[in-house]
């Protein structure tokens, strides 16, 4: 099959195209899908050098995301049929073939292409879950959302204003326009203002009920300072600057805030119910109008190295995906 291999952990450029790997089979839970489109994420970018934690190593087929037919189910398979149109999450979706877990494939909506769905599970269900799950968004409140000219982060500013709230967003300039289309008040240059005493300023020196944060590095402290004292939630979902902490003795006495991790991975494994709901939730979206059919920008296979490089250097907005068939 068409696949795109990461050779080395050089990064993006240590990519290439290849024609004939093998297609690979699903073990017991699991169904092997053809894939139609696949959905590029910083993820991919941080396994290209090694940063994403448990990633596989290289030389390995790249890509998380993917949206297609099932064409066979593994062993004790029983709630997903061949034939099932389904997006879902694994390793090796930037190839014309890939295996998913049973349990966390999605019916892609109906009527929807494939790309269209693109996001429903790793964008809009990590926003979903961060802020209403986990972040008790609510009518009123102040969420800061970093990156929000991405995927996740397009997503999170929908979500936040379809439940009432005031959105601030973080954005490079060329990208404030977008970032306000989408129904922001506000919209922060990170690499300009002092992020930390605008957000006050726009606040009047309250802080934010609740911050995505995506960004880390230095970028997390300043997300931590600007929660709202005692009640402030920080929703850590990237990690895409680099590693960054905070101390016990800052959250007791300096920042305290609620800070909670959240990776979609580790939900769908560890807490089915709960990733049931938000899906649940999505669908009421989807009916709503809030969430409309996703509209990426679709590069041929052999182009990954080149959108990856971008996205690495921050100058893509909204949704990226390949398409693994040359055909298609």
């Amino acid at each position: 099959m068409r696949a795109l291999v990461q050779a080395s952990l050089d990064g993006p450029e240590a990519m290439q195209v290849v024609g004939d790997a093998a297609v690979p089979v699903a073990g017991a839970g699991e169904v092997l899908v053809r894939v139609g489109v696949a959905g590029v994420n910083f993820a991919d970018v941080m396994q290209t050098r090694g940063t994403y934690d448990g990633g596989p190593r290289p030389p390995y087929v790249a890509g998380f995301e993917a949206v297609g037919e099932v064409v066979a189910l593994g062993d004790g398979v029983t709630d997903v049929a061949v034939g099932d149109h389904v997006i879902g999450t694994g390793y090796g979706a930037f190839a014309e073939f890939m295996v998913m877990a049973a349990n966390g494939v999605v019916p892609v909506p109906v009527g929807w292409k494939d790309e269209e769905a693109l996001g429903l599970v790793l964008n809009w269900a990590t926003a979903q879950v961060s802020l209403r799950q986990l972040g008790r968004l609510a009518a009123g409140d102040t969420v800061l959302i970093q990156a929000a000219a991405g995927g996740v982060g397009q997503a999170a500013v929908r979500i936040a204003k379809y439940y009432g709230a005031t959105v601030i967003g973080t954005a490079s300039a060329s990208k404030h326009d977008v970032v306000r289309r989408l129904g922001a008040d506000h919209v922060i240059d990170y690499r300009d203002s002092d992020l930390v005493a605008e957000v006050r300023r726009l606040t009047g020196g309250r802080g934010v009920d609740i911050v995505l944060e995506s960004v880390g590095g230095d970028t997390f402290r300043h997300s931590v300072e600007v929660a709202r004292r005692v009640t402030g939630k920080v929703v850590v979902i990237g990690v895409a600057g680099g590693e960054s902490s905070i101390s016990n003795w800052e959250l007791n006495f300096t920042h305290p805030v609620h800070v909670i991790g959240q990776h979609l991975t580790s939900t769908i494994q560890h807490a089915p119910d709960l990733f049931a709901e938000v899906l649940e939730e999505l669908g009421q979206l989807i009916k709503a109008g809030a969430y409309p059919p996703g509209s990426p920008t679709v590069y041929d296979l052999a182009d990954g190295p080149k959108v990856l490089a971008e996205l690495e250097s921050r100058a893509t907005v909204g949704k990226l995906a390949l398409r693994p068939s040359a055909g298609n």
